[in-house]
């Protein structure tokens, strides 16, 4: 089979010689994303199927073959910093291989990439960050709640009518009860949720109140949503704020001028984007705009975009919405065969073995025959955009680099133990038995909820005393949202007022977690600071463990006069010996304190920025892009479904399968005035359903949609952890669980509740009967 990449003029015949044997090792799926010229091409690949090495390949060939520097590049677009980090290693590794030096391309998030974009052209973005700050609002941030109060001094029409709700006697308790709630729990969240969702999509406060009168209610929710937005806007530009939406926005703007677009696309040479399903419309026009041809709008982009719409696990918390890239999937299945612009679906994976890919397989069809409403006699329902994207996961063939696994014993088992208890013991033998077998693999235990993974991590500590040869590590949500601000915010703290007990036991206690000191009484050093820090000759001597905390603080005081303070957060993460990931977030945290305080710098002003993120925001790590730590040799990992994206293990278990998998959308007792469905969820589904140019004429239509929807991002989910596994997945549904684990408390003898298998489950039962443990 002729290779012509390997014969342009354009590569050394060195290069290309390099270039064919990687093309020769390479999959048909990724054959075509390494052979790709020109125009746009959409690459569906199922999970394991090695897109981030195919993706590295392409674009080390095409860097080679066009010569691309640093005036002309190839961008690639990721979702998260460590993804980045993870694609720039790769290209940079395949470079070397070649020969060349790693120039011609930027790995980027799609934020920073509109950052660069907007501040280069203020005058266009109408963005300048010399006098705004950008922020990540939460849904309690007092950007929000601002956002309410205006809203609600605007509007006092409009919030009579939810205070009527359904129905209102009058009675005066209900009157306040019903005012608490709106105003701290329902009209946050609603605003919270509906800004996002128009704002990550193009639509403007005028936009929303157009369809509000499209599809009115009796709530107006649609309009209450624009008048929200509205506020939300005003403040965001009167408080100096700059969202990440807004980013984009600006990076838009500027690429609607014809000489600023024509300056960017000239400069790159072709987008490719990682995580596809994962993107927003905002986004997406951004990477059309920049991937297209310099003055020639007739000629389709340079845009490759890869990624699984079954893996598409954001959608329901973020605006990110998997039905934009299947479209593009379409888009590029309709050119005529032969053709530039084109669909290829990566289906060959060596991860798993095929029993395994037999399960997950099976969850595709049945997922999509599962949620579908049955047609109602005499009316002509309408059907709803599946779940899944049917493509099979299918083995590699013979030779392959990465053979499929052997199964480990069945490969599949199926579980019904009695209760929670017994199938944390069952997994503790289970783990006993592989890991005396084979010391050197790895294993996961998957959950939904933090809560779970305690649970987990509890019963599982005398067991690991037992086996102090197995590493147990449990993947927390502080890995994700950093516990960074506040170490530095109770630092900072301490440092202006070292004399408060108060303050000097939290510090302590930071060096305490930290290991910087040994275990001691903390009260009886907080209770008199002076005496600790600055002790007299009259006082007892301090023993060596008190005198080794007292050295630090004192060293940490000294900081204070001898450094300026926009300096202090990366020396005092070096004194609480951060680890390189630690300290990368310890700058980005000092650059957002920098911008924030512009022109009021000082350390009591970055008191507040601190106390602002800790109390209202979650700050994320930077990710070191390592997979060690949770993949290990020798290490069992109990970690949420959605952190294991994109990992994988010999050996995974999936308790706790419920029928609350997948769960429906359920309304507070607190919010059910209003009716049975909450506001944020509707005005979602409302907007969703007009961008896909669909008609949800009422609040409990929008209600349905939200409720599929979130269903099948559940099964999505449990389709992501199914695909974790290599050789051995073991799944349970306990016929005893807590009824809500959040507030289950295991260590005071909470009582359990009769709990039904998911439907998945029993699914997998049926269809794999010889899987079921007797």
């Amino acid at each position: 089979m002729p290779i012509p990449i390997a014969h342009s003029d354009k590569i050394a015949s060195s290069q290309a010689k390099i270039i064919s044997q990687w093309r020769q090792g390479l999959r048909m799926g990724q054959r075509t994303l390494a052979d790709w010229q020109s125009g746009p091409l959409a690459v569906s690949a199922v999970p394991g199927a090695g897109k981030s090495y195919s993706m590295a390949v392409a674009a080390a060939i095409t860097i080679a073959r066009e010569h691309l520097h640093q005036s002309r590049q190839l961008i690639i677009v990721t979702l998260t910093r460590s993804a980045a980090a993870n694609i720039k290693d790769k290209i940079r590794s395949c470079l070397k291989e070649l020969g060349l030096p790693p120039i011609g391309y930027s790995v980027t998030t799609i934020h920073s990439l509109a950052l660069s974009i907007a501040t280069k052209h203020p005058e266009l973005s109408r963005l300048d960050l010399t006098d705004r700050t950008l922020v990540m609002p939460s849904a309690n941030h007092k950007l929000i709640e601002d956002t309410v109060q205006k809203w609600l001094s605007q509007y006092p029409q409009s919030y009579r009518c939810l205070l009527a709700g359904e129905s209102f006697d009058g009675e005066e308790t209900e009157r306040l009860r019903r005012q608490s709630v709106l105003r701290t729990e329902i009209l946050p969240s609603l605003a919270f949720n509906a800004v996002r969702e128009a704002k990550s999509s193009g639509l403007s406060p005028d936009d929303l109140w157009q369809l509000s009168r499209l599809y009115p209610d009796r709530y107006d929710i649609l309009g209450i949503s624009a008048g929200l937005y509205q506020a939300y806007q005003e403040l965001l530009i009167a408080s100096g704020y700059l969202d990440y939406d807004e980013m984009i926005a600006g990076a838009l703007r500027v690429m609607a001028d014809p000489s600023a677009r024509r300056l960017w696309q000239q400069q790159v040479h072709a987008v490719f984007e990682d995580e596809a399903q994962d993107s927003s419309p905002l986004q997406e026009r951004l990477l059309r705009q920049l991937a297209g041809i310099p003055d020639r709008p007739e000629l389709l982009p340079n845009l490759i975009r890869v990624g699984d719409p079954n893996q598409a696990i954001n959608s329901t918390f973020t605006p990110a919405d998997p039905s934009y890239f299947r479209n593009f999937c379409q888009e590029c299945s309709d050119f005529e065969p032969g053709s530039s612009p084109r669909l290829e679906k990566m289906e060959q994976a060596g991860r798993s073995n095929q029993i395994i890919m037999d399960a997950a397989n099976f969850v595709l069809n049945w997922g999509n025959d599962y949620l579908q409403v049955p047609p109602k006699e005499g009316e002509d329902t309408p059907k709803r955009e599946s779940v899944f994207w049917l493509q099979t996961i299918r083995p590699v063939s013979a030779g392959d680099a990465q053979p499929n696994p052997s199964p480990q014993d069945g490969g599949v088992e199926l579980h019904i133990p009695s209760d929670v208890y017994e199938s944390v013991l069952s997994i503790e033998q289970r783990l006993t038995t592989l890991f005396k077998a084979n010391p050197t693999a790895n294993a996961a235990i998957l959950v939904r909820e933090n809560r779970q993974a305690k649970f987990i991590l509890d019963r599982l500590s005398d067991w690991h005393r037992s086996h102090p040869e197995i590493k147990l590590y449990e993947a927390g949500e502080g890995d994700r949202t950093s516990k960074l601000p506040s170490e530095i915010l109770t630092l900072f703290q301490f440092l202006t007022r070292p004399h408060s007990p108060d303050y000097l036991k939290a510090v302590l206690k930071v060096l305490l977690d930290r290991k910087l000191i040994d275990a001691q009484d903390l009260d009886v050093l907080a209770v008199f600071p002076e005496r600790f820090l600055y002790p007299s000759i009259l006082e007892t001597p301090q023993t060596p463990t008190v005198q080794r905390a007292r050295e630090i603080c004192c060293g940490l005081l000294e900081s204070r006069l001898t450094l300026p303070h926009y300096q202090l957060i990366s020396y005092l993460g070096s004194q609480l010996n951060y680890q390189s990931s630690e300290l990368a977030t310890a700058d980005k945290l000092a650059d957002r304190i920098a911008l924030q305080t512009y022109g009021r710098s000082s350390i009591y002003s970055a008191i507040e920025v601190l106390q602002e993120i800790v109390t209202t925001e979650g700050f994320e790590n930077i990710d070191d892009g390592s997979e060690s730590r949770y993949t290990a040799s020798g290490q069992v990992t109990i970690i949420t479904m959605h952190k294991a994206k994109g990992l994988d293990w010999d050996y995974v278990f999936i308790p706790f399968l419920s029928d609350r998998i997948p769960g429906k959308l359920w309304t507070p007792q607190g919010a059910k005035f209003l009716g049975d469905f909450t506001l944020a969820e509707v005005a979602r589904a409302k907007i969703r359903a007009h961008l896909h140019n669909q008609s949800i004429p009422t609040p409990n239509d929008a209600w349905e949609l939200a409720d599929y929807l979130k269903q099948g991002e559940d099964l999505r989910l449990l389709y992501v952890a199914i695909t974790r596994a290599k050789k051995l997945l073991w799944l349970a549904a306990e016929k005893e669980a807590p009824f809500l684990w959040n507030r289950f408390n295991w260590q005071q003898g909470d009582r359990l509740q009769p709990s039904k298998p998911s439907p998945l489950f029993t699914a997998l039962c049926k269809q794999f009967p010889q899987l079921v443990s007797k």
